[in-house]
């Protein structure tokens, strides 16, 4: 799993939108091209500046890319900060092989309660943490299948019509 470094690499991938949300994490992803040209005429412009952004040497393995962003305003004491890093990473690790080729964002968006969790570096506090992003990497998995199987294979067939008065015609 290769990591998200560069602000250019994170805003871009924020820009793509929401792929699954809980109570307290967001996660943005980026659809990564395989292999794209750099320039010629099959090249769109989000395309090239994704490829560029993403660019890995010669021979590197693909795979997907991840970020963690967890901001002063929802974890006040770099302990805090540092510890739900940590467990974003472990989760993503774990959860590699359902994550698509892609650039992915983990975002804390909502505090953890103080009151719950009073020491940053609890075994409680951690558990929490790694239950909802088992939760939020099961639901962008899950977002990731209906995606690729297409918006058609999610329909359902309708109904038949059901024979109703309004269906039967004038009386006789």
């Amino acid at each position: 799993m290769h990591r998200l470094k560069t602000r250019p690499q994170f805003q871009a991938t924020m820009a793509a939108g929401t792929a699954a949300r809980t109570a307290h994490f967001a996660l943005h992803r980026l659809p990564l091209p395989l292999a794209t040209p750099l320039s010629g005429p099959d090249c769109t412009p989000a395309a090239c500046q994704s490829q560029a952004l993403f660019a890995l040497p010669a021979g590197a393995p693909t795979g997907p890319w991840l970020g963690a962003m967890v901001p002063k305003r929802w974890a006040r004491r770099a302990v805090t900060r540092n510890a739900i890093k940590r467990q974003i990473y472990a989760v993503a690790a774990e959860r590699r092989a359902e994550l698509p080729h892609a650039a992915h964002v983990v975002r804390l968006r909502a505090a953890f309660d103080r009151k719950q969790f009073v020491s940053a570096s609890s075994d409680a506090l951690k558990s929490a943490v790694r239950a909802e992003l088992q939760q939020l990497f099961a639901r962008a998995a899950r977002a990731a299948r209906t995606d690729e199987r297409g918006p058609a294979a999610e329909a359902a067939p309708a109904p038949a019509p059901r024979q109703g008065a309004a269906d039967r015609g004038p009386r006789p």
